[in-house]
C-alpha cells in the first residue's frame, strides 16, 4: 500500500491471497455455499430449498471454514459430509468423509436395524458377506429381522 493510502491489510483486504484459490477445498467451500444459498444452483432443491444452511461463522469468514477443515481431518479425496443429513453445515454437524461413507449417509438410504444395530443394506452386505441383492430379496419377501443375515444353506444333491 502506498503512503497515505487508506485500505485494509491482510485477510481483511478483499484481494488477500490465502493460497487456496483453485484448490479442491476452495471449491468445496463455494459449492457448499451455492447449494444452500443460491436458488439458481442445480443442487439447491436438495439443500437450500429443504432449509439447509451454512452457519453464519463460515458464510461470513471463509478462513474460519478453512481453519476448521484443516483442524478436522480434511485431506485430498475427502468431501464435506453432514452427520445429520437434515441438519445445517456447522462445525458440530460436519466431518470429512470418503465417497463410500457419504453414500451410506444419504436421505434416500434404506436402513435396517438387526439386533439393535442400524446399517444400510450395503453396510450389512459388507459386514455379513451376503450379497446386497440377496438381502434386498429377503426384505421384499418379508424375512424377519433375525433371519436376514443367515447364510444360505447349501443345496443337497441326490445321487
Amino acid at each position: 500500500m502506498r503512503k497515505g493510502q487508506k485500505g485494509q491489510a491482510g485477510e481483511e483486504n478483499p484481494n488477500y491471497q490465502h493460497g487456496l484459490a483453485g484448490k479442491r477445498i476452495y471449491q468445496n467451500y463455494y459449492n457448499m455455499i451455492d447449494r444452500c444459498h443460491n436458488p439458481k444452483d442445480h443442487n439447491y432443491k436438495n439443500y437450500g430449498a429443504r432449509g439447509i444452511k451454512v452457519c453464519d461463522e463460515w458464510r461470513k469468514d471463509k478462513m474460519a471454514f478453512f481453519n476448521w477443515a484443516f483442524a478436522n481431518g480434511y485431506e485430498k479425496g475427502l468431501s464435506i459430509d453432514r452427520i445429520d443429513v437434515n441438519g445445517d453445515y456447522t462445525p458440530e454437524n460436519c466431518r470429512w468423509a470418503t465417497q463410500k461413507e457419504q453414500a451410506n449417509n444419504k436421505t434416500t438410504n434404506h436402513f435396517i436395524v438387526i439386533h439393535g444395530e442400524k446399517h444400510t443394506i450395503s453396510e450389512w452386505a459388507e459386514i455379513s458377506g451376503i450379497l446386497k441383492s440377496t438381502l434386498r430379496e429377503r426384505i421384499v419377501h418379508g424375512f424377519p429381522e433375525e433371519r436376514l443375515l443367515e447364510k444360505p444353506r447349501p443345496h443337497k444333491t441326490h445321487s
